[in-house]
């Protein structure tokens, strides 16, 4: 099944002459239909409830059907593509961001979706994870993203994120390092896709996955439009992870609207000095999951089966979370008189630029402290070596 001809060119012409998630458009559009909505908004007197919306954006384009036209003919020459709610493609677990939104806090879901790659976005999303974090990332969050990623990818699971710099950039790249297919989920038009910095990543991403907008064609990034599409992200996917946020993150509205959904939040714990998991630390307080794994994230949205993490054997400590090079750098730091990193390095028999990001990561772990002197094994890391278990990896 899929929409005809003029409908699916009304909701084009929806997409421009409106913002996305408005309450009252989509009230207009369920009870008349897309094409008589559309009339409807361009009479004298539209509804009161979205007249304000409609208005700012009418004396832009007032031949609002030729220009959706052309909008669709442009996407098409890109690759792309407009999909509907009459679409078989449409996926479902959008819609039920109706039964969050209200006229104080709108969120209701997409009037359309507008499209660039060869993936349907129904099967990707069916196995789907949103991994979001901020843009300032850590090299302690970055890393962790691409490890999830890579993760998620390598046990056939989407990853669903914004395209952003940091956290977004990071988790796309280690679904890709994976060859898994991953969805970004724009704020602007798919033939503008923001950040410019990140157009060789976006090209990548359209290859075999997707880009997603609400907004048509041309349409440049702008502040609110960012949190107005996290309520998609969240919308997407069977659950979301918050890798790094500040106490302001954007990444935290992405969060809110998976608990409004009812969908699982996780959230990966940091270090209690770092300010980029501030945000995440207060999601865990508030009843977020803690993850270190992708396996662990499978395990909480409630998959069967392969994706599950293995029981630990034996005591669990710490070092049960880490990777082959993350171990070889905790065995290679001193009990008790401190080191400096250069040394550290060599002992483990790696470059000194690998130390720099792996350090930084057992001391979010607890696993080691910073002194003036260099780095040193915590109590905690020193009763996790002492314990002897053989590490798993963050994936």
């Amino acid at each position: 099944m899929s929409a005809d001809a003029e409908v699916r060119l009304a909701r084009a012409a929806l997409t421009r002459i409106c913002e996305p998630g408005s309450h009252g458009l989509a009230e207009l559009v369920a009870r008349r239909g897309p094409v008589d909505a559309l009339a409807a908004l361009w009479q004298d007197d539209p509804p009161q409830d979205i007249a304000r919306d409609v208005l700012a954006r009418r004396g832009v384009q007032r031949d609002t059907r030729d220009r959706a036209a052309r909008d669709l003919e442009g996407v098409d020459a890109l690759g792309g593509r407009l999909i509907c709610p009459e679409d078989d493609e449409w996926p479902e677990r959008v819609d039920q961001l109706a039964a969050i939104s209200t006229a104080g806090d709108p969120a209701m879901p997409p009037v359309a979706l507008w499209l660039r790659g060869p993936g349907d976005l129904t099967t990707l999303c069916a196995r789907s994870v949103s991994l979001v974090g901020s843009r300032a990332a850590t090299s302690y969050g970055t890393f962790v993203a691409g490890e999830f990623g890579h993760g998620l990818a390598d046990r056939g699971w989407t990853v669903v994120s914004g395209g952003a710099y940091g956290i977004d950039g990071a988790a796309h790249r280690g679904a890709m390092a994976a060859d898994g297919p991953t969805v970004a989920i724009l704020a602007s038009g798919v033939d503008r896709p923001y950040p410019l910095g990140h157009h060789g990543l976006f090209d990548r991403i359209r290859a075999d996955g997707l880009l997603v907008s609400e907004w048509p064609p041309g349409c440049p990034p702008q502040r609110l439009r960012f949190l107005v599409r996290n309520r998609v992200i969240a919308a997407l996917s069977a659950g979301t992870v918050v890798v790094e946020a500040a106490a302001r993150s954007g990444a935290r509205m992405t969060a809110r609207r998976a608990v409004e959904l009812n969908r699982p939040l996780m959230a990966v714990p940091g270090s209690v000095t770092s300010a980029m998991s501030v945000g995440t630390h207060q999601l865990l307080r508030s009843g977020a999951v803690l993850v270190t794994s992708a396996a662990e994230i499978l395990d909480t949205v409630g998959r069967i089966g392969a994706d599950f993490a293995e029981p630990p054997r034996g005591p669990v400590t710490a070092r049960d979370a880490l990777g082959p090079e993350l171990s070889r750098v905790v065995e290679a730091v001193p009990a008790r008189e401190a080191q400096p990193m250069v040394e550290i390095a060599a002992q483990a028999g790696i470059r000194v630029r690998d130390a720099m990001r792996a350090l930084p990561i057992l001391v979010g772990h607890g696993l080691v402290e910073e002194s003036t002197t260099g780095f040193r094994l915590t109590t905690a890391g020193r009763r996790s070596a002492a314990a002897g278990n053989q590490p798993t990896s963050l994936r």
